[in-house]
């Protein structure tokens, strides 16, 4: 629909974008993202936990086009790596890597570990240009397959294995990865508040101020 108020999705992931304006879709909503716009500086993100860069990302947005943004941070815990990727999961192994390289360097590092328990977090945060924000979060509990397999999603989605569908995400379609999927998880929680969110997000949005002209006509 693109009627209604709009919101900013505070990316220019292509994989994210999509997942994101699917859930939405069929709500009263005008969804616009970064490419929508003249470019902006960059968001530093380096919150220590995903909340924190969630907010850094949705409070920016916001504040610097004047409209309401949700943004999400998310990323792959393995606990017998100490929790690594975690909130480096677009970083690991350092920039210029690809998704592809990424997941192999996770494999070489998980050689030999009989733990292979991990999961994905993801905290979504919707915020107005005054600041004040919402705050969604969910996980998606698995395992890191022993190869990459698959090749839909994007990022770990090839070596994330689900047990209870017995496939990677990257196997999955669209629609039954959001309906397991840490951000599917937590959309689902936002789609179940989602008018409410439309009002709050009404009441904080600021009024624009009339100015008077000559004779009391307001301009």
């Amino acid at each position: 629909m693109t009627d209604g108020i709009t919101l900013v999705v505070a990316t220019k992931n292509t994989g994210k974008l999509i997942e994101i304006e699917s859930l939405l879709k069929n709500y009263p909503v005008n969804l616009k993202n970064l490419s929508d716009f003249g470019p902006i500086p960059p968001v530093a993100e380096d919150g220590d936990t995903f909340d924190d860069n969630a907010y850094q990302k949705s409070a920016f947005t916001a504040r610097v086009l004047g409209l309401p943004a949700l943004a999400d941070d998310s990323g792959l815990v393995v606990p017998t790596l100490g929790g690594l990727p975690g909130v480096h999961s677009a970083r690991y192994g350092g920039d210029g890597l690809t998704d592809a390289q990424r997941c192999e360097l996770l494999l070489q590092n998980l050689k030999g570990k009989a733990d292979r328990r991990a999961y994905f977090s993801c905290v979504i945060s919707i915020a107005t240009p005054t600041g004040a924000a919402l705050t969604y979060e969910a996980r998606c509990e698995g395992l890191v397959a022993e190869a990459a397999v698959g090749t839909n999603g994007f990022g770990y989605d090839p070596i994330f294995y689900y047990p209870p569908l017995k496939k990677t995400f990257a196997e999955m379609t669209l629609q039954e990865k959001s309906r397991v999927s840490h951000r599917g998880n937590a959309m689902q929680e936002l789609q179940h508040e989602f008018a409410k969110v439309l009002l709050w997000l009404q009441q904080q949005m600021p009024v624009p101020e009339k100015l008077s002209c000559q004779g009391g006509v307001v301009c």
